[in-house]
């Protein structure tokens, strides 16, 4: 596999892992939300380590398997963000903004999945 640190997945996922970071900072620190932010902060770095490690993946199968984690991962931080919208803990336009990354993100996992485990091996 080419430079994995100029990979599109791998650069998405860990940018999107270092907006979760901040978020969680904020969160505590603006809102004092500890509960939700952790469970985002947890799945929401998971993603890009995921991601990072199936790129190091030996076999097609391992590779799969690993980004399919990352795309559970993925919509389960999907889910935290909405939750932290509907709460108002974020704003609207807040919330819109990491979603469209987390969808993303969701989107080229998914497409990165199907392809892995349709291809012929």
């Amino acid at each position: 596999m080419k430079d994995i640190e100029s990979n599109t997945i791998a650069m998405r996922s860990k940018a999107f892992a270092v907006r979760c970071i901040r978020l969680r900072t904020f969160l505590c620190e603006e809102k004092r939300e500890y509960d939700i932010s952790r469970q985002l902060l947890r799945s929401g770095t998971s993603v890009g380590a995921n991601v990072k490690e199936a790129l190091r993946g030996q076999t097609r199968p391992d590779f799969g398997t690993k980004m399919n984690i990352a795309l559970k991962e993925a919509s389960e931080s999907e889910y935290w963000i909405e939750l932290l919208q509907e709460t108002d803990y974020l704003t609207k336009q807040q919330g819109e903004s990491m979603l469209e990354d987390c969808r993303e993100l969701i989107r080229l996992l998914t497409s990165i999945v199907k392809t892995t485990f349709n291809a012929p091996a």
